[in-house]
């Protein structure tokens, strides 16, 4: 195991959460719930990438969290994150979202940094303010609370992952580690002002999949203009196959409950087709359209079965994933 203090540089220590590919959100049997990143244009997708690319053809895997047996979510994102990189050899992980009011700002800065210390370069963060009521029940944080306390932790949280302003936290070595190879931080973004603020303090952004083409453009606009430079993610859910429409209806039905209704699209967010070829063209022009470098790609459908997201999952790797990033070869940059 390297420890903290060591001075060799750590592999993909340059590369952000953009610089990698695909999001599959599947849920297993233990269960784990997979995200893949793929990184679209100006966050290319090269010898980088592939240096921390799994051997499923997913560049990284993200965990996100709910509480009270939420289907598809855990309520320990990171230390599943820790269950992964035990088990695979490449690819990064990265708790994504977390929610940041939940937990004091140096645990989940010292948890991250001595992650990534015992992983050198595979391990990201992703955070959000929270919007499930029981999520604040079950840790006895008021749920009143949730925004103001994001706003607060969210520029702290990426400051101690990039060494600064460490205080009294200053002699922790995986922290101040940090100063030389940051620790890429990306955070929900459901309005311009949230993409504003990310982009204020160096964090990328990652919106929900809920959202009109429309506004996602002006989150991705909005931050640009403000100066960001880190990652721009997306959120589609996708099906290879037969449409299974109960169930779709069902999943929107669930995030409609909680939801702002200004933001949810009339559309339909579930990309549905039986040709991989053109799943791929579609999500790299959904990705191209709304300004976005990189793509979350969720199967997690309420009622599915582990080996029908395994399928899925496996189809993406195989077929979709291999076509993005030949569109993205002939074609370039968005």
């Amino acid at each position: 195991m390297a420890s903290a203090n060591d001075q060799t540089p750590r592999p993909g220590s340059d590369i952000r959460l953009g610089d990698h590919s695909t999001v599959v959100d599947g849920v297993d049997q233990r269960p784990v719930v997979g995200l893949v990143l793929v990184g679209i244009g100006s966050r290319e997708v090269g010898n980088r990438g592939a240096e921390h690319r799994g051997g499923a053809g997913f560049d990284g895997i993200m965990t996100s969290e709910h509480h009270g047996g939420f289907a598809g979510y855990l309520p320990n994102p990171l230390q599943m994150c820790s269950f992964i990189l035990e088990e695979n050899e490449v690819g990064w992980v990265a708790p994504c979202p977390l929610i940041l009011p939940l937990r004091p700002v140096a645990q989940v800065a010292e948890e991250i940094a001595w992650l990534d210390s015992r992983h050198l370069g595979r391990v990201g963060l992703g955070v959000a303010a929270g919007a499930l009521p029981l999520d604040f029940e079950a840790m006895g944080v008021p749920f009143e609370q949730a925004v103001s306390l994001f706003k607060t932790r969210l520029p702290q949280t990426v400051d101690l992952l990039r060494g600064r302003n460490l205080g009294i936290l200053e002699e922790d070595r995986a922290l101040r580690r940090c100063a030389a190879s940051p620790i890429p931080v990306v955070s929900a973004a459901a309005s311009t002002a949230a993409a504003r603020r990310a982009a204020g303090c160096g964090a990328g952004i990652l919106t929900d999949g809920m959202s009109s083409m429309k506004r996602l453009r002006s989150l991705c606009d909005a931050y640009d203009a403000a100066g960001g430079t880190e990652s721009k993610v997306l959120i589609r859910r996708v099906w290879i196959g037969e449409p299974k429409n109960e169930l779709i209806a069902q999943q929107r039905a669930v995030y409609q409950s909680y939801a702002s209704g200004s933001r949810i699209s009339a559309g339909e967010q579930t990309i549905v087709t039986t040709d991989p070829a053109e799943m791929a063209e579609r999500l790299l022009a959904f990705c191209r359209e709304a300004g976005a470098d990189c793509i979350n790609l969720r199967v997690h459908l309420p009622g599915i079965t582990a080996a029908e997201a395994r399928q899925q999952i496996q189809v993406l790797a195989e077929s979709v994933i291999p076509g993005m990033r030949r569109l993205m070869a002939t074609r370039g940059g968005a």
